[in-house]
């Protein structure tokens, strides 16, 4: 990175972007087109932006320097988040966070973004508005559970209540049918590679590509895992600390409230699965711990499918997997 002279560190947010420039000077712009202009103009050729990976909002900014020919690095949230704790900092704000992401690229090679183009957008964005229509969704039933808890609800009231149920619903359902359409478009072999995993359905292996830009962004198996937060950790000290082995949930929770609800079906008609859950609780582990097991085999066969090219098979799987 020695070419770029001017590093800037950018955190974002919903409706602001911060950025801390390679003097230490903080800038604050609107996250919209707008904003993305205004910034642009105190860019130069010198100038490295790099930004953590927060989903759609960072891609609309990435994409749209990326186009403007200026160089962007998108990093992994949970290697700066260590980085910082590394410092010892305890201030946390949007400007202490840009300085905290500009810093570490200051330090650490990272990797130049190359876009990727509209479809990954328009992924990105379908996953963010099924986020909305899932929050109002569970709006609207819990205001009908209240309801009917309190008392009977007027006619009116409660009929509004189910139309806006019914329309989200609605909602949801044409979007996942837009995203698995897209990623058909974009990426069919690899879709349908994924959906030959017994337990990995349609849904859960669209989430996968999108995410994972195909597989690109990560190097093995173990990444992976811990990107979706499902990696056990451990809590012990000495001989006085012995706390329950749990999944550390730092990661992307969409992704692993699915590959949760996948291991039920898994652990029934995935070979390897269903022995590793009936291995764990056959020695009186909890039924849980074993699920979060099963979702860890899950993410491993499909690394291992996605990389070599070919479809699920159970004697065959397990070989590719690297940790």
């Amino acid at each position: 990175m020695d070419k770029y002279s001017k590093i800037h560190g950018v955190d974002i947010s919903k409706d602001f972007f911060d950025v801390i420039d390679d003097l230490g000077n903080h800038y604050q712009f609107d996250n919209s087109l707008n904003g993305f202009r205004k910034y642009l103009k105190t860019l130069d050729a010198e100038s490295l932006v790099v930004m953590e990976a927060t989903g759609y909002y960072h891609y609309l900014l990435a994409q749209f320097l990326h186009d403007s020919d200026i160089a962007v690095s998108v990093v992994n949230p949970l290697s700066v988040k260590r980085f910082l704790q590394m410092k010892l900092t305890k201030v946390k704000t949007d400007k202490s966070d840009a300085m905290g992401i500009r810093d570490y690229a200051m330090v650490n090679e990272v990797p130049l973004y190359d876009g990727k183009g509209a479809v990954q957008a328009e992924c990105l964005q379908l996953l963010a508005l099924m986020d909305i229509y899932l929050k109002q969704r569970t709006q609207v039933k819990n205001k009908i559970h209240g309801e009917k808890v309190l008392g009977t609800p007027s006619k009116a009231v409660f009929g509004s209540l189910k139309r806006t149920l019914k329309m989200l619903d609605r909602e949801l359902v044409s979007l996942n049918e837009r995203l698995l359409s897209l990623v058909k478009q974009d990426q069919q072999v690899q879709l349908t590679n994924l959906k030959s995993i017994p337990g990995l359905g349609d849904r859960t292996s669209a989430l996968l590509i999108v995410l994972t830009e195909g597989f690109t962004k990560f190097d093995n198996a173990s990444q992976l895992r811990n990107y979706a937060g499902i990696t056990p950790t451990i809590r012990r000290s000495g001989s006085s600390i012995r706390g329950r082995s749990r999944i550390s949930k730092v990661g992307n929770r969409k992704l692993r409230n699915h590959l949760f609800l996948c291991a039920f079906s898994a652990s029934r008609h995935n070979k390897a699965c269903r022995e590793l859950y009936e291995r764990i609780t056959a020695k009186g582990k909890s039924k849980k711990l074993a699920l979060i097991a099963v979702s860890n085999k899950l993410l491993k066969q499909a690394f291992a499918i996605a990389k070599s090219g070919l479809p699920y098979d159970d004697g065959y799987v397990s070989r590719l997997v690297k940790e």
